[in-house]
C-alpha cells in the first residue's frame, strides 16, 4: 500500500520497497561522503566460500572507504557453524582491507546472532542500543587492522 500527501512545498510518497529512490539516494549520499572525505571512494568487498558441490558454505559481504572497511554481512550455513569457517570470511575480508589501505574495521550484529564471535578475532564492544524485536540489542564492535609485518624491514630478505 502506497500513501501520498500533497502540500504546497511537493508531494510526501510513502510506501514499500522504492529500488529507484534507493539507487538515487546511494548516488547522492555517496557524492556528500566522497567530497567531505577529501574523495576517499567507497568500494564493495566480498569473500565466499563453496563446498566440493559448489554450494555456498558461508560469505561476507562489505566496503571499504579511504580507510574504513564496514561489514554489512557476515553468515555460515548452519551445518557449517562452529567450524572456522566465519572467522576465515572475517580474515580474508581484513587481509583484503588492509591491502586496500584501511587501518580500522566496523561492524554490528545482533544480540541473539553472534556477539560473543568478534571479541574473539580482537573487535571490541563499542555500544549496544535497544529496540530490536525480542527485547534483542543492536551491538556495535571496532577493530584497529594493522598491516602485516613488512619482513624486508626486518632485514631479511624479500
Amino acid at each position: 500500500m502506497t500513501s501520498e500527501q500533497h502540500t504546497p512545498a511537493g508531494s510526501l510518497r510513502i510506501g514499500g520497497r522504492d529500488d529507484d529512490l534507493e539507487r538515487r539516494l546511494d548516488e547522492e549520499l555517496t557524492a556528500f561522503n566522497t567530497a567531505a572525505a577529501d574523495g576517499a571512494v567507497t568500494e564493495p568487498l566480498s569473500v565466499s566460500v563453496t563446498d566440493d558441490n559448489g554450494d555456498l558454505v558461508g560469505g561476507l559481504t562489505a566496503w571499504t572507504w579511504g580507510t574504513l572497511c564496514s561489514v554489512d554481512l557476515l553468515w555460515v550455513r548452519e551445518d557449517r557453524r562452529h567450524s572456522g569457517w566465519g572467522g576465515r570470511l572475517l580474515r580474508a575480508a581484513q587481509d583484503e582491507a588492509v591491502r586496500r589501505g584501511c587501518t580500522d574495521m566496523i561492524v554490528s550484529t545482533y544480540s541473539f546472532q553472534a556477539p560473543g564471535f568478534y571479541p574473539r578475532l580482537g573487535f571490541r564492544e563499542e555500544a549496544r542500543i535497544g529496540g530490536v524485536p525480542g527485547g534483542h540489542e543492536d551491538v556495535y564492535f571496532h577493530k584497529r587492522l594493522t598491516p602485516p609485518k613488512d619482513e624486508t624491514a626486518l632485514g631479511d630478505p624479500a
